[in-house]
């Protein structure tokens, strides 16, 4: 009974394994201009991506609206301690890396448009052009 109990343990080891080599590499980000770590995948809150240019106000709109939603453009995370604006009771604000000052992003409590057209409420807007993606 042992040994079936033991092989038993092996197959379930190899097949978590498996699951495990599988799973995509975590992603950090990063600040471009001091590397100082912003956030994680873990961080990031995920919105229904919306439908474009079609969704935005028509002065707003850059381009032919037959073109479907692009690729966002930021991310969207969760509040997190090195926000030290949001803490200060802030309603929106721009949102400053704490290591060098350098712009971020924005936040606001009644929420934003991402660039693929979706509201998301409340809304904490990394920009991906000012961090660098990196696999953890």
């Amino acid at each position: 009974m042992s040994t079936q109990m033991a092989s038993t343990m092996e197959v379930e080891a190899s097949n978590q394994a498996d699951v495990e080599s599988e799973v995509k590499p975590q992603m950090i980000y990063r600040c471009k201009k001091c590397r100082r770590i912003v956030a994680s995948q873990d961080n990031i809150v995920s919105h229904e991506r919306g439908e474009g240019q079609k969704s935005f106000k028509w002065k707003k709109r850059t381009g032919d609206v037959t073109n479907g939603p692009l690729e966002c453009s930021s991310i969207f995370v969760e509040p997190m301690k090195w926000m030290q604006v949001v803490e200060e009771g802030n309603v929106e604000q721009k949102l400053q890396c704490i290591g060098c000052n350098a712009r971020l992003g924005s936040f606001n409590w009644a929420g934003m448009q991402c660039s693929c057209g979706a509201w998301v409420n409340p809304a904490f807007q990394l920009h991906k052009s000012r961090m660098d993606e990196c696999p953890f």
